[in-house]
């Protein structure tokens, strides 16, 4: 009898369990909150688990919560918070370290500005004055370029619907606008890549036909003519033919299945006055502001740039330039060039600033930093600098939900961002994630304003260099505005004596060379 009993017993549990993992089955492929537990429902919650009890657990772990790279776990912390709204406050005291050179201090003012002395940061347009339709953009933080290919298609419906609810800007990435885009309802600025994706003929040169319907919808606001990237500067992009579905062929205008190889620049783009050409006519023909993104490798660029637009005359230049540092990149790149090639943001911004402040042409054109800026604190630190813009895009892949999981060139993203599988992409869930986009992107705007505010300043785009002083290997900070003293102005016509000197010194160079 004790048998029996004993046996019914187990008999009971078993089933008890049974239907305990059922429901929490049930549960978590039904819920929308949390990507990983619908693409892998019971399995996810350790996922979970082990990141609440990381916190308990850090000391028994060689892996601290700043080493992890390319971000760390204090840092996708911080933006998770953001986006679940939840506040960027921490207990018992900060992990970064003050005493790492390169640390970046802010100068906090003895009187902060008071919260009914605060004023909002003010909107800047883009290109007034130089085309019919100006675009006046209201947010700091903006969402940077990533392609429908790159990313699947809730993620840009995500993006696009959290971009319309925050009111900042989504730059479509090279892969060209797609409907995905639109029916979120944001503002986009079309980029234009090296293959030219969206906006090419049959023989794949660049279509004013394109461009003209392009600039016919509403929300695309401006264009932009992309160089380079932080991620892979001198090659193009990257799209494995595992990711290049009939949908994104279409788009694209390239057969399916097959890699999607980006021209490592483009061909009707040999120097800075074709860059110029280029510029006016998209402009010309779109009525819209035109920008160029590039990554910075040296100074010739900048200079050359600023002296062939005093040359031509204001109405040349680009309505603003992204400038992205070496350390960028969301998608698929080669190793040598991710690792190796191009200046970091922390060199490449303050150098493009000074050379446009040299020329006189930093109030003609904005200047918006991209490059690992995913937390409001490096974001100040571009607008000290002299960015009016930031652009992020793993910032707002990780309020997506993104998890470093580093597959994002594999089609297996396990949050549903990076991949075409519908399996994965169900975790993403449009309703619930445009949410987080949103959040993230309004948050980080307070905390910019809240850095501004403690450094005795109304609104954030008050802040200078000298509110900014940098960790330095002895173990003492310099202000930003020693390591880089803004030159001075050239505004409002060009010095022909600077620009003689500096053909000759380039002309010195290179007899030197040969």
């Amino acid at each position: 009898m004790d048998g029996f009993i004993t046996a019914g017993a187990g008999t009971l549990a078993v089933i008890l369990c049974l239907v305990v993992l059922v429901y929490c089955y049930v549960r978590d492929i039904t819920q929308k909150r949390h990507t990983i537990l619908r693409n892998y429902p019971i399995i996810g919650h350790l996922r979970y688990w082990f990141e609440q009890m990381g916190e308990y657990f850090r000391q028994y772990f060689f892996l601290g919560d700043r080493e992890e790279m390319p971000f760390n776990r204090a840092t996708r912390a911080w933006v998770y918070r953001l986006a679940k709204n939840e506040g960027g406050v921490i207990g018992f005291g900060s992990t970064y370290n003050l005493k790492e050179p390169g640390a970046v201090v802010f100068v906090n003012a003895p009187f902060p500005v008071l919260d009914e002395d605060q004023k909002p940061t003010p909107k800047l347009k883009l290109g007034e004055g130089y085309c019919a339709q100006p675009y006046e953009a209201k947010s700091v933080v903006n969402i940077s370029g990533m392609s429908f290919g790159a990313i699947s298609a809730p993620a840009v419906h995500s993006l696009s619907r959290g971009a319309r609810e925050a009111g900042c800007w989504m730059c479509s990435g090279e892969g060209g606008v797609s409907p995905h885009h639109l029916e979120g309802g944001g503002d986009i600025i079309a980029q234009i890549g090296t293959a030219k994706y969206g906006v090419r003929d049959v023989q794949g040169n660049l279509s004013d036909t394109r461009l003209r319907e392009l600039a016919a919808h509403h929300a695309i606001k401006a264009f932009e003519i992309k160089l380079s990237q932080g991620a892979k500067p001198g090659k193009g992009g990257v799209l494995p033919a595992g990711k290049v579905t009939d949908e994104i062929a279409r788009i694209r205008g390239i057969p399916a299945a097959m890699d999607s190889i980006s021209p490592n620049r483009h061909r009707d783009i040999a120097n800075v006055e074709q860059l110029l050409d280029m510029v006016e006519r998209v402009r010309d023909v779109t009525g819209k502001p035109v920008g160029v993104k590039t990554a910075i490798g040296g100074w010739y660029f900048m200079n050359d740039l600023g002296e062939a637009i005093l040359r031509r005359g204001l109405h040349s230049a680009p309505d603003f330039m992204v400038i992205d540092g070496g350390e960028g990149g969301s998608g698929a790149a080669p190793q040598a060039l991710a690792d190796h090639v191009a200046l970091s943001i922390d060199e490449a911004l303050p150098r493009v600033v000074d050379s446009l402040v040299e020329a006189g042409l930093k109030d003609r054109i904005r200047v918006v930093a991209s490059g690992k800026l995913v937390t409001s604190a490096r974001a100040a630190w571009a607008l000290a600098c002299g960015a009016d813009f930031v652009n992020t895009a793993r910032g707002f892949m990780f309020s997506l939900g993104c998890i470093q999981a580093l597959r994002c060139h594999t089609n297996t993203c396990p949050t549903g961002i990076t991949t075409h599988d519908r399996k994965l992409q169900r975790g993403l869930v449009v309703e619930e994630k445009y949410l987080r986009v949103a959040q993230y992107c309004r948050n980080m705007n307070h905390e910019i304003d809240m850095i501004a505010h403690s450094c005795g300043l109304e609104h954030a785009r008050l802040l200078t260099r000298d509110h900014v002083r940098i960790m330095q290997p002895n173990g003492q900070t310099r202000a930003l505005s020693s390591l880089f003293p803004l030159p001075v102005s050239g505004a409002g016509h060009p010095d022909l004596e600077v620009l003689a000197k500096r053909a000759r010194a380039r002309l010195e160079l290179l007899s030197a060379r040969v």
